[in-house]
């Protein structure tokens, strides 16, 4: 039989679906995602935490299932962000999520500059906290050694799609 397993890495869980070609689910999964709130307006994730129960809410679906899906979709949650070590694959901090509001003074001043006009002109956006470009300027700024680690190639950002497919 063919079927798709089709994990959705969520806000506040992950959900993972085998699903027949005919649209029939043949197995689900969930498992929820702790939220952590350092300060106000502050939302991080544990990215070990999002592998771990995005993998346990995968084998639940794929137990129930009973077949060996031909393909795998994975969608995610927005543009929360994660940094990693490339060589072990370990998490360098907290994933930021996508509501988090740390960045909202860099992005007022980013968009009251020249600079605006030539980030929406080239991305099609208007600067927000929202995206992950801040937050991963962020990181750099605030997480000991990471500006190196980056420009020597040993940390990778991304989001969650790209950290569970790294992993």
């Amino acid at each position: 039989m063919t079927a798709v397993l089709a994990l959705d890495q969520g806000t506040t869980g992950s959900t993972a679906l085998v699903v027949a070609q005919d649209g029939r689910i043949l197995g689900r999964g969930y498992r929820e995602i702790t939220q952590h709130f350092p300060e106000p307006g502050q939302v991080e994730h544990e990215p070990e935490e999002i592998f771990r129960k995005t993998i346990e809410a995968a084998k639940d679906a794929l137990q129930q299932a009973k077949v060996v899906p031909q393909a795998l979709g994975i969608t995610n949650q927005r543009e929360t962000v994660c940094v990693w070590d490339r060589n072990t694959g370990q998490a360098l901090y907290r994933a930021i999520v996508w509501q988090d509001r740390r960045t909202a003074g860099r992005c007022a001043r980013l968009a009251a500059s020249p600079a605006a006009a030539r980030i929406r002109r080239r991305t099609g956006l208007v600067v927000d906290p929202y995206f992950s470009a801040t937050k991963i300027e962020w990181l750099q700024e605030h997480v000991r050694g990471l500006r190196k680690r980056v420009r020597d190639g040993d940390a990778v950002f991304g989001t969650i799609d790209t950290w569970l497919l790294f992993r």
